[in-house]
């Protein structure tokens, strides 16, 4: 499997943006059995380049991100990334995890600081990482992998001291080794524009610096997400979310154009690639692709 930073190399010099899918751990049989049967295979007619499994809170799907990544590594022969994070885990737990992933002939992470078991505030274990970035330097000492990092346009929900603190956090975690950055959901495309002016011009960062994108399939839905993570839903979305809320068929339609039109932004602007948050379903992202003309 190819590293992630050598698939972004290739597509700078390709002239092509880099085109990554991101999945969550089902919790049933039948949930898994429509993420690789189902959606795998329709979004794989797209020719992607890579995607992500997540990570459940508190390390609670460690094994069975592992199980999809590898299924889709040896099964589909698409290039994966398995998220990893610092919670309910030691210093030593993790060399094992790391090794138990090396043998699986996973080579690329998202590292993340991540959530601790039932909400509430984030305390380091025992022996382990306060901190997504000493993660990002202990995997980094452990032997070659590609690691990512999270990225947030508006800021960390949990950083009090503000967006322009949480930005200099992130180049901490570029400093430590990370080669590229995944960012957070987003609606507003100047935050995302500002975040990597900020980073770039500012911060000296010069990784890849990768948008995540989300069509949104009902207003309920995104509120949920927006109410978790803390991303903002800008005044005229939310009016057209209110006016689409008992309709949901709508709402999914709406949430497709204007993801379009996200993504048609991003790339002028010369972003080096989308990562599509999938929600592990289809439609959405292949309409998406294709309206961009990068269904390959």
């Amino acid at each position: 499997m190819q590293f992630i930073r050598d698939i972004y190399t290739a597509g700078r010099a390709a002239g092509r943006p880099v085109i990554s899918f991101e999945f969550f751990p089902p919790k049933t049989e039948e949930g898994d059995h429509n993420l690789l049967d189902k959606t795998l295979p329709a979004l794989l007619q797209t020719k992607p380049d890579y995607c992500s499994v997540t990570y459940g809170a508190g390390g609670s799907t460690r094994d069975k991100t592992l199980m999809i990544v590898d299924r889709i590594q040896g099964q589909h022969g698409l290039t994966a990334v398995a998220h990893l994070t610092c919670v309910c885990a030691t210093k030593e737990q993790i060399r094992e995890l790391l090794a138990r992933i090396r043998a699986l002939g996973v080579r690329n992470l998202l590292a993340l600081r991540g959530d601790p078991p039932g909400g509430g505030d984030f305390h380091a274990a025992s022996g382990g990482f306060e901190y997504s970035s000493e993660l990002v330097r202990f995997i980094r000492e452990q032997g070659d992998f590609s690691i990512g990092v999270a990225g947030f346009p508006e800021g960390h929900i949990a950083c009090k001291a503000g967006k322009y603190a949480d930005w200099q956090h992130l180049k901490e975690k570029v400093d430590a080794g990370a080669d590229f950055i995944l960012t957070q959901l987003f609606f507003d495309n100047e935050d995302f524009h500002q975040f990597r002016e900020h980073l770039t011009r500012k911060l000296g960062v010069n990784v890849p610096i990768v948008p995540g994108i989300v069509s949104i399939l009902s207003a309920a839905q995104i509120k949920r997400f927006t109410a978790m993570c803390g991303a903002r839903i800008p005044a005229p979305l939310a009016a057209k979310l209110e006016a689409l809320s008992q309709d949901d068929a709508a709402a999914a339609e709406f949430g497709i154009e204007y993801a379009t039109r996200q993504c048609e932004d991003l790339l002028r602007a010369g972003v080096p690639g989308i990562h599509f948050y999938s929600l592990n379903k289809s439609q959405a992202t292949v309409r998406i692709l294709k309206n961009l003309g990068l269904a390959k």
